[in-house]
Order: C-alpha cells, then sequence, then structure tokens
C-alpha cells in the first residue's frame, strides 16, 4: 500500500531528528524523481531551477500555479517524502505566503521552504523585519496544518552579492525564534562559516552541495554540523550539459558516440516502472 502523507511527513521529520546528515536531491521532472527513489534516497526536494528549465523559462518565471501542479506530479510519482522549493512562496505579503505553505500541503508535500530575498535586482534581500514577519506567518500557516510540514526558511545574502555572514546568521536565528524548524544559507563555500554557522543556531541546518567551489562530502559536511544536504539545480543542469555535449558532437562532427553513455531503454523502462535500481 502506499505511504500516507501523514507516514511520509513523520518519515520526514525523523531524518531531521537522527544522528548525521541526509542527501535529499533535487528531481527535476517525474522520471528524474523516479530514478532517484530507485537508488535509495529516502526524501526528494523539487528544484525551482530545474523546474523552469523544462518550461523553457529561466528560474524565478514560474508562477505559483505551475510550482503546486509540478510538485503534486512529483508527489505522485514517488512513494517518499517530498519537499518543495517554494522560492519566496510567490509572495511578498506575509499573508499570501503563508496561504502558499497551505496550498503546497494540500498537494501532498510535506516541507517546503520560504526565501528572504524578493527578485528585484535592485533589492534583492527583503529588510529585515519584514523577512522574520514573511517566515512567522509561514511557520503558524505550517503549525495548523492537519499534516505535519517542515518549514525550511533560507536567508540569501550570499545568492545576491551579499557575502555577509554576521548578518545571515542573524536572520537565521530570527527565522528560528519565528517558528522555521529547517535554516538554510545558500550559497556558503567555506566549510568554516557552515561550521560557524550551524554552531549559531538549534535547528537543523541545510546546505546545498553541487556549486563550482564547494566540494565537501557527507562525512566533512556532517562533522561541521550540518543536517540536510540538497543539491539545487546541479542534477538538472547536468543533464543539459550532457544533451548539449551530445547536440555539439552530433553537428561538429556527424557522429554519435554519445549513446556509448545513454541508459538503455530497457532499465529507463524498468525504472519508470518504480523497479529498484
Amino acid at each position: 500500500m502506499p505511504k500516507t502523507q501523514l507516514e511520509k511527513a513523520q518519515e520526514f521529520r525523523a531524518l531531521h531528528a537522527r544522528p548525521g546528515a541526509f542527501v535529499i536531491p533535487n528531481p527535476w521532472d517525474a522520471g528524474s524523481a523516479r530514478l532517484l527513489a530507485a537508488l535509495g534516497f529516502e526524501a526528494l526536494a523539487t528544484t525551482s531551477a530545474g523546474h523552469a528549465f523544462t518550461l523553457g523559462k529561466q528560474d524565478g518565471a514560474v508562477t505559483r500555479a505551475e510550482a503546486l501542479d509540478h510538485a503534486k506530479l512529483m508527489v505522485e510519482a514517488v512513494d517518499l517524502p517530498v519537499a518543495a522549493d517554494l522560492e519566496n512562496c510567490f509572495a511578498d505579503d506575509p499573508e499570501e505566503a503563508a496561504e502558499t505553505i497551505r496550498l503546497a500541503s494540500a498537494t501532498g508535500l510535506v516541507g517546503g521552504s520560504i526565501e528572504d530575498a524578493r527578485g528585484d535586482p535592485a533589492r534583492p534581500i527583503y529588510d529585515f523585519n519584514l523577512a522574520v514577519e514573511r517566515v512567522a506567518a509561514a511557520a503558524e500557516a505550517a503549525r495548523r496544518l492537519p499534516v505535519p510540514y517542515v518549514l525550511t526558511a533560507r536567508a540569501e545574502n550570499y545568492l545576491h552579492g551579499r557575502p555577509d555572514l554576521d548578518d545571515t546568521i542573524k536572520r537565521l536565528q530570527a527565522f528560528e525564534k519565528a517558528g522555521a524548524e529547517v535554516l538554510f544559507a545558500p550559497g556558503l563555500k567555506d566549510l568554516g562559516q557552515i561550521r560557524t554557522l550551524c554552531a549559531s543556531v538549534s535547528r537543523p541546518v541545510n546546505v546545498v552541495m553541487g556549486l563550482v567551489g564547494a566540494d565537501f562530502s557527507v562525512q566533512q559536511l556532517a562533522e561541521a554540523g550540518v543536517k540536510r544536504i540538497s543539491l539545487g539545480s546541479s542534477l538538472a543542469r547536468l543533464a543539459l550539459a550532457a544533451l548539449q555535449r551530445a547536440g555539439r558532437e552530433i553537428r561538429a562532427q556527424g557522429t554519435f558516440g554519445f549513446a556509448k553513455d545513454a541508459m538503455p531503454s530497457a532499465e529507463a523502462n524498468r525504472l519508470m516502472r518504480g523497479k529498484s535500481a
């Protein structure tokens, strides 16, 4: 029997409570979700950029409705806990951000994130007080849901040209007090900074790997205090790079050597049936 949303939620919360760190990879469609599930990963998370690329859009150009429809497809594709990259919850207003959390849970998701970046290049990061207010509203919405929902609050400084560790920690500490269950500062590439951040908060910390310049092992990150390791859009971009290489070979050389690295059709069909790898 497929697991219920409640069972998935309980499993997801338990992953954050056990010793060590776990990897939560980011598939970009139902097929890649099934492949990763077959490899034995225990939970998955969507990627806003990876999803956007499948629609021929830039990251940040996906609507809330598109993101939630996509999340529902991912939830239905696998019998694993699935969390979502919900960007800034598609709203500046705290109550509208909270509504996104309620809608996300209704798709079957058991977790999701809220960012403190507004998507405006001129003023990329929300003012501190508004950022905290938004997290507090999202956390309150999560607490009132009929099924547990793990809210991740993200401090986006390092992705928007503001490499300020003190402000990042200040924000994450405030997000923790506001009710966030997981804390995340994407873009940190120094293990010492990651260790300092983890020691500065008492909630589980997520870091993202797959960024150029940050190449730490699961063990190294766990020893630094990290609980959860996501991969962002790196797997989707890797797949796009493989397609690009194949296309360039065909156009430039007129050869088809890429086929030797392609997954056999029988294996692909087996994975889409949900069989283990």
